[in-house]
């Protein structure tokens, strides 16, 4: 009851400041504000590290934020009814030991495993990728690149003109020396002579 009456009895005031980083004057963010003169009423900046409410002359407010030091700061004995803080907190550098991480429960599983891998010939292992079984793995799995498709595409295209030009080669008679051959034949027996083509 007697410290209800002395905080009723205390100057009520509005608290407001700006909350920065020491060195750089950057805000500092979301900070948590706690009045611990008065049933810790807690509150918290903005984004850009402003902060305002109501308290008394004389209350210890203290300010908290992670990777920050805890800054303590009491609200003086003013005339006005309203005071304005700058409120500096100091970076924390926390260096942590090194760790060095392992897939294995000890080191002297990792040894063991080590031990075991046993190093194949670099010959056989190139054998082994390259042979036919191993490519047409790999051709079912891998995409086909742009050039890849277009070195096909144009060999396509020269096998069908290619085909097409010898297509046309050997369908034509005038080009067929087999043909040649028995026409030439044809006119030295006379078969073409004019008394044999009377009707």
């Amino acid at each position: 009851m007697s410290s209800a009456v002395f905080a009723q009895s205390k100057k009520i005031l509005q608290f407001s400041g700006l909350i920065t980083s020491t060195g750089s004057d950057l805000p500092v963010g979301f900070v948590s504000i706690r009045n611990t003169s008065h049933n810790n009423q807690t509150f918290m900046s903005n984004n850009d590290g402003f902060f305002s409410f109501v308290a008394h002359a004389g209350d210890v407010i203290e300010f908290t934020s992670v990777g920050f030091d805890p800054v303590t700061f009491q609200i003086p004995d003013v005339q006005d009814d309203k005071y304005t803080a700058s409120i500096k907190m100091r970076a924390l550098l926390i260096e942590l030991p090194a760790v060095t991480p392992f897939p294995w429960a000890s080191y002297e599983d990792y040894l063991a495993e080590f031990m075991a891998l046993g190093g194949d010939d670099p010959i056989a292992t190139a054998r082994r990728n390259l042979s036919p079984d191993a490519l047409a793995a790999l051709a079912r799995v891998v995409p086909r690149s742009a050039e890849e498709i277009q070195t096909y595409n144009s060999l396509q295209r020269h096998q069908y003109m290619q085909n097409r030009n010898i297509n046309q080669r050997m369908n034509n008679p005038f080009l067929n020396p087999f043909n040649w051959y028995q026409f030439i034949n044809s006119i030295k027996k006379g078969d073409y002579s004019r008394e044999k083509l009377k009707y």
